[in-house]
């Protein structure tokens, strides 16, 4: 399967597949911790594996463990790869309103698990055999670019069906159940998401999911492991540095875009959290292309 996917890895980092909604992720180098940015997906490795640091927690995804990002969430993550064996793995995107459509289908059906703690923004979980055997069909629809057009998207929702039955079930299922906490920060998530160039405060982003400002606070923890506005910090930062990398905008331009006022501020909390300023973080990106292996 790992040979399989190299064919479609265009790039070093993510590879768009023939297939939507799916990438390929292919690496062939060591890269220690660094924060990174998990847009919502599921990620199933073949071959190496990475370690994501998110608060207190650690997590390995290998061949034998998948990772499940139910809303947009900044961790670290260490990458282990090399040429002789490169990281090669998949990463399906969530599409809320399949999910939505699988939910219906399943109906009062009472074996999908319920959440017996708080949920939280990232999730691992043993790959079964169904989940193997769905990849595989996955790959081979690849090979001709109508079965990936047509067939794919129905094995991407066989995915995520078992995904669904699994043991994050619960964590997946929250995420278009309006009435819970979790759907309420993933509400607020999609907010600073769309917004973060504004000005956001912690008591409109919590009256905006009815909730008081503790409240607030306390669940957002849960979900992402970081306060409110050190998760809308490390968005914005992550986005200037998309910005600078792929679309070749100079630092303080970034800066401005994200809704910094000031171009030393922005230098400074950039150093903070990459460890590097920005114009040299620019330089080493566009050299080793590290942004796209996220």
């Amino acid at each position: 399967m790992a040979r399989q996917a190299m064919r479609f890895a265009s790039v070093k980092g993510y590879s768009p597949s023939p297939v939507p909604k799916v990438n390929i992720l292919y690496v062939n180098e060591y890269y220690p911790r660094q924060p990174v940015m998990y847009e919502p997906g599921i990620v199933i490795v073949f071959q190496g594996h990475k370690v994501g640091y998110c608060g207190n927690k650690v997590f390995q995804y290998d061949p034998r463990n998948y990772l499940l990002m139910t809303v947009p969430l900044p961790f670290e993550c260490e990458t282990f790869a090399s040429p002789q064996q490169p990281l090669v793995g998949l990463a399906v995107n969530i599409d809320t309103q399949v999910l939505q459509d699988l939910l219906i289908d399943i109906g009062d059906d009472d074996y999908l698990m319920k959440p017996r703690v708080e949920s939280s923004g990232v999730n691992l979980a043993p790959l079964t055999d169904e989940m193997l055997c769905a990849t595989e069909r996955l790959l081979d629809v690849m090979e001709k670019p109508l079965d990936a057009r047509v067939l794919g998207p129905q094995i991407v929702r066989e995915l995520l069906y078992y995904v669904l039955r699994g043991s994050c079930g619960a964590s997946l299922q929250e995420l278009v159940n309006r009435h819970t906490h979790f759907s309420q920060i993933a509400k607020a998530l999609r907010r600073i998401e769309s917004q973060y160039a504004d000005n956001l405060n912690v008591e409109q982003l919590a009256n905006e999911v009815n909730m008081s400002v503790s409240a607030f606070h306390h669940n957002f923890k849960a979900v992402t492991n970081t306060s409110p506005l050190q998760y809308v910090k490390s968005y914005r930062l992550h986005k200037a540095r998309l910005l600078m990398v792929h679309d070749g905008l100079k630092a303080s331009t970034a800066a401005i875009r994200v809704g910094y006022e000031s171009a030393s501020q922005f230098s400074r909390e950039f150093k903070r959290l990459f460890g590097i300023t920005p114009s040299d973080e620019l330089a080493r990106l566009r050299d080793s292309n590290v942004m796209m292996q996220g």
